[in-house]
């Protein structure tokens, strides 16, 4: 079976490597500003959030919208009331650093940098873009490298939104230090989803964390059904960019936690 995360990591590698060439680490770290831990300021005090995804495209599905740009789908996610916008980075989801800096220059919502992030110096590039948290994925890293780029994360004023998969994953997040965790519902090889999966791992998740279900939430109900289990958000992309309106699905998600309570 074709392993689609191991494809992009592989590819990754040799993105780093040219960006490397390109802007120098030393260069890359010259009056680089530290952020101020937007993502964890919102969810301390609202206690639920919507992280909403301006995603045009799927490794597994192809293109999910020709409807709306990258910026437009951020005007829309911050009227709606979003927590925070993830942004892509990575070309397999049409994503890029241009892309990035659009939208940061275009909105104050705090940013998650959505990318495959293997090596510090992404790190260090997604501060130099503009961006309020990072996505660290277990299964692309040992231990020893989750702890270096979670604490890299930390010096430079940005939070870390930690994904697991399994219980194995989640395991290893759990020996370290880390405030987010989002359970990914999406297979990371099959790329298929099921909310079943964030149901499976909660009881064993440590609740004093901030916990956030991502993927396959295509309902009210399927945020309804993650709240009620425990999580204080959700990460969306294609379920928001393949709905009838963009706009008001994105505000029902991000009131869900408010109008549960």
């Amino acid at each position: 079976m074709r392993d689609i995360l191991a494809e992009i990591v592989e590819k990754k590698r040799t993105i780093v490597a040219a960006a490397k060439k390109s802007v120098p680490l030393d260069e890359l770290k010259e009056n680089l500003p530290c952020g101020t831990f937007r993502m964890a300021e919102h969810f301390r005090w609202r206690g639920w959030g919507l992280i909403a995804e301006c995603k045009l495209q799927s490794p597994a599905k192809g293109r999910l919208t020709t409807s709306h740009s990258v910026t437009e789908l951020a005007d829309i996610y911050t009227a709606a009331g979003a927590a925070v916008l993830s942004v892509h980075t990575d070309p397999h989801f049409l994503g890029s650093n241009e892309d990035f800096a659009a939208v940061r220059a275009r909105v104050d919502t705090p940013l998650l940098r959505k990318d495959f992030i293997i090596d510090p110096y992404q790190v260090y590039e997604a501060r130099a873009l503009g961006a309020d948290a990072v996505l660290l994925i277990v299964r692309i890293l040992t231990p020893d490298q989750l702890k270096e780029l979670l604490y890299l994360t930390w010096s430079l004023g940005m939070d870390a939104l930690v994904e697991v998969h399994d219980r194995a994953d989640l395991e290893i997040a759990q020996e370290t230090p880390a405030e987010f965790i989002g359970i990914n519902n999406r297979n990371l090889v099959t790329f298929e989803t099921s909310v079943q999966t964030t149901l499976d791992l909660l009881p064993y998740a440590d609740t004093k964390r901030t916990l956030i279900s991502e993927s396959g939430i295509f309902a009210r109900e399927d945020a309804v059904r993650v709240h009620a289990a425990g999580c204080k958000g959700v990460l969306v992309g294609e379920g928001l960019v393949k709905s009838a309106n963009i706009g008001a699905f994105a505000k029902e998600l991000a009131e869900v936690g408010i109008k549960e309570q």
